[in-house]
């Protein structure tokens, strides 16, 4: 794979790190975006990102779209716009203008692969998340939108995880909501970008890493 390039955005954050560092073991050159690259909810700063990585990397085979924001635990009443644009804004639409600058160079490369990094709360209403339950469930959308837009040469799939990257104090009370009865780590994701990486007969779908948290 050492001729293989890819991006990560968000990937100065836990989950992305882990991916990022993943990847270069397995040979990947990597950029990995954080915030200091450009606002990818502005359409320009998309692009111009893409842009940077195809001139530094020489191309373009991976696009790992991990970048989001809005996090915060905040009561339905009392979410404000800025919150509501913060979530939607990385999450949505910077995946969304992100893939459309890449979709050109990964149709010239032999794996042709963007991989959504979503979240369990694209399918589950949290309450206390409206925003980023609401910026996931678009993202996952946008999985299957673009794996019908972008086939056959680009394939696009999702990773939806559940409690990975857990504040140590949290540990026991997110442990407990799992099927397994234990946390995961940012180390499962990049786990699961590999196999999608080999998994060339499979798009347009979502792979499940939350140690059964969607079940409880």
């Amino acid at each position: 794979m050492s001729d293989r390039r890819a991006l990560v955005t968000g990937g100065t954050g836990r989950v992305g790190l882990a991916i990022a560092a993943r990847l270069e073991t397995d040979g990947f050159r990597v950029f990995a975006a954080g915030r200091k690259d450009g606002d990818l909810a502005r359409p320009e700063a998309a692009r111009s990102l893409v842009d940077r990585v195809v001139t530094e990397l020489g191309g373009l085979d991976l696009l790992v779209n991990a970048a989001s924001a809005g996090f915060e635990p905040r009561p339905v009443a009392e979410v404000s716009e800025e919150e509501w644009d913060a979530a939607l804004g990385a999450t949505a639409k910077g995946s969304f203008f992100v893939t459309q600058a890449a979709a050109p160079h990964l149709r010239e490369s032999e794996l042709g692969l963007v991989v959504m990094i979503e979240d369990v709360a694209a399918y589950q209403p949290w309450p206390s998340f409206a925003p980023h339950c609401a910026a996931k469930a678009a993202q996952a959308m946008l999985t299957r939108v673009f794996a019908r837009a972008l086939a056959p040469e680009i394939r696009v799939c999702g990773i939806a995880p559940g409690p990975v990257a857990v504040e140590p104090q949290q540990e026991e009370r997110r442990a407990g909501e799992t099927l397994l009865g234990r946390i995961g780590s940012p180390d499962d994701v990049a786990a699961a970008v590999l196999y999608l990486i080999e998994a060339g007969f499979v798009t347009g779908t979502t792979l499940v890493v939350d140690g059964g948290r969607l079940l409880t």
